[in-house]
């Protein structure tokens, strides 16, 4: 029988969604698949039981925790896709008082339907089984992970930074002989270095390391000794790692002499 999976997303660009349609085997896969939900390629149906679900976007409303909750209970497995959906992406840097300033600056006084609040991952209102990182997901790996659920197996996350990528291809290292404030040794790796190989620092677009082996710290220490403030370091850390548990501790481990 063929795996039933759903396709969903929450706050965020689509543009995970996105590259799943682009996908040049799209045509192979759905015949291997029975793609019971996906709104944005057909504007209807309805949340029903799947093998898989695929979730991208972050939790940034009220009425996204409930569907969130809703896919996890129709769902076997399910897998967070993207920076937004693991990490919070983008829209999860803003906390407390600065969120509150954004909001009104955005909205003015005027009331709102839904009760918004900072985008936050995931893992934070259901579990989460798999993690399919990227920003977007990379082809190759969309077509990895579908290929060892229709098998049977389970999807290995990569657990090593963008800097190993980097070595492999030889390309020059951005932060060291540029002195260009490099996320590499932070990052998840599947882009094939992409932007260091055209000498562009890496942003972390991917994420922060998993399993706790980000070392913000010792990132931050390397980015001090080139002359680097703690405010831009925070600020260049944040776009993708805010969620990161114990980052702000972290960085301000490094400047606590100075404070």
């Amino acid at each position: 029988m063929k795996l039933r999976i759903g396709i969903h997303g929450l706050t965020s660009c689509y543009g995970c969604q996105l590259r799943m349609a682009s996908v040049k085997e799209l045509l192979e896969v759905a015949e291997n698949f029975e793609i019971a939900y996906w709104y944005m390629a057909s504007s209807k149906g309805e949340i029903s039981h799947v093998d898989i679900a695929f979730v991208e976007g972050s939790v940034s409303t009220a009425k996204e925790e409930e569907e969130l909750k809703k896919i996890r209970e129709n769902a076997d497995v399910l897998v967070a896709v993207g920076s937004c959906a693991i990490y919070g992406g983008v829209q999860g840097m803003l906390f407390g008082e600065e969120y509150e300033e954004i909001f009104k600056e955005v909205y003015g006084g005027n009331k709102i339907e839904f009760e918004g609040r900072i985008g936050e991952p995931l893992k934070k209102y259901v579990k989460v089984d798999y993690n399919l990182p990227g920003c977007p997901p990379e082809e190759e790996e969309i077509i990895y992970y579908l290929a060892t659920f229709a098998i049977g197996s389970y999807p290995e996350e990569k657990d090593y930074p963008v800097c190993t990528e980097c070595r492999r291809k030889g390309y020059p290292c951005v932060l060291i002989e540029k002195n260009e404030p490099c996320l590499g040794p932070l990052t998840v790796a599947g882009c094939d270095a992409r932007c260091p190989g055209y000498n562009v620092a890496c942003i972390g677009c991917r994420g922060p390391l998993p399993h706790g082996i980000a070392w913000f710290d010792s990132l931050a220490k390397t980015f001090k000794e080139k002359g680097m403030s703690k405010e831009y370091i925070k600020a260049r850390m944040e776009i993708f790692g805010k969620q990161y548990e114990k980052m702000d501790e972290m960085i301000e481990k490094v400047f606590e002499d100075e404070d």
